[in-house]
């Protein structure tokens, strides 16, 4: 749970610290500035951005039923968070699984990937595909829908 919530963490520490200099400095709208930049860093980097996460064992069961993509993901992830934004409102039809809150869902990343724990990792009618094209993701979607 901490791991998630670091680099928020360090954005906003960063950025009030920028700011505070900013304002003694005699520069009061380039330190909000700046503050509202490093809070909106804080805010794409927090689990807050992805859907609800489950744990692996009950995104197998669900994508079993529904036919439903899991998503294996972590907070920090570049990659994850690109995927996340490009799906835009479909993100929610997909079971995602946070890989630093659920040992088994890391497991099932690293079997998937040569014991690397490589994300995004999105697993298709029981297929891992690391790092997919959003688009292919949306497709899978709009296909199990």
């Amino acid at each position: 749970m901490k791991r998630a919530w670091f680099l928020p963490v360090l954005f906003v520490l960063c950025g009030s610290v920028l700011a505070t200099v900013l304002i003694f400095q005699g520069s009061p709208g380039r330190a909000v500035a700046y503050l509202l930049v490093f809070v909106l860093l804080a805010g794409m980097y927090s689990p807050l951005v992805f859907p609800r996460s489950i744990g692996a064992q009950q995104a197998q069961n669900r994508s079993a039923v529904d036919g439903r993509p899991i998503v294996f993901w972590r907070p920090g992830c570049k990659y994850c968070l690109r995927l996340r934004i490009r799906l835009a409102h479909r993100a929610r039809q997909a079971h995602w699984v946070n890989i630093w809150r659920d040992p088994a869902g890391a497991a099932a990343v690293r079997a998937a990937n040569g014991g690397n724990e490589t994300v995004p990792t999105v697993v298709v009618a029981g297929r891992p595909h690391t790092n997919p094209d959003p688009a292919w993701v949306r497709g899978q979607l709009s296909a199990s829908a």
